[in-house]
């Protein structure tokens, strides 16, 4: 399909061009709070199957451990959960997350099949078992780096307008689409509005 092959292209390319980045980023990671540069967070993908998302660390080691005794202070609606400012985030972590450089790896992702460049967006299993049924159709496609959300208020959305976004792009993808919105993305986080 032409947007498989689109994203091996712009994917290998990405990673070429964001090479030099990983000697700057893996270090101050490191440096910045004890733990391993990379995380393996266990998202839903396409057909509701489970696998491993690639992230630059952001929080402290413990973090996933710590995520109950935060359920209170959550302030996202529905299935997701976000905190303006989590305890758990380092300050290394903050200034990836700002410019979404945490995203990076799942560059991998989208080379082994299991992500694509635009999509839904990808939920960790917390939110996936919080889902009512009508969400579930976005499982029928690849989970993607971007997406209308990420150039729509990212984490200042409520989540069915999330869920109703990724409708939109579902019935409405092209190659085009796919362009506009990775060329949209960039400005985004550059902004780093909704970014936390």
């Amino acid at each position: 399909p032409w947007n498989g092959a689109f994203d091996l292209v712009v994917a290998r390319v990405l990673v070429v061009v964001g090479l030099p980045l990983w000697p700057l980023v893996a270090p101050a990671i490191k440096l910045d709070s004890p733990g391993p540069v990379l995380y393996v967070d266990r998202r839903i993908g396409v057909g509701e199957r489970e696998f491993g998302m690639l992230k630059f660390r952001t929080m402290i080691a413990d973090a996933a451990g710590r995520q109950a005794e935060l359920e209170d202070e959550n302030e996202a609606s529905g299935a997701l959960f976000k905190i303006r400012d989590d305890p758990r985030v380092t300050g290394v972590g903050r200034t990836l997350r700002r410019f979404s450089l945490d995203e990076l790896p799942q560059l991998w992702n989208v080379l082994r099949g299991e992500m694509s460049l635009v999509g839904p967006r990808a939920l960790p299993l917390r939110d996936h078992a919080m889902l009512s049924d009508w969400h579930k159709a976005r499982y029928h496609v690849l989970p993607g780096m971007t997406g209308l959300w990420q150039i729509s208020g990212r984490s200042g959305l409520e989540f069915d307008d999330l869920v109703r976004l990724d409708f939109t792009y579902i019935e409405n993808w092209s190659i085009w689409s796919d362009v506009t919105i990775i060329a949209r993305t960039i400005p985004a986080v550059l902004s780093g509005r909704g970014a936390y």
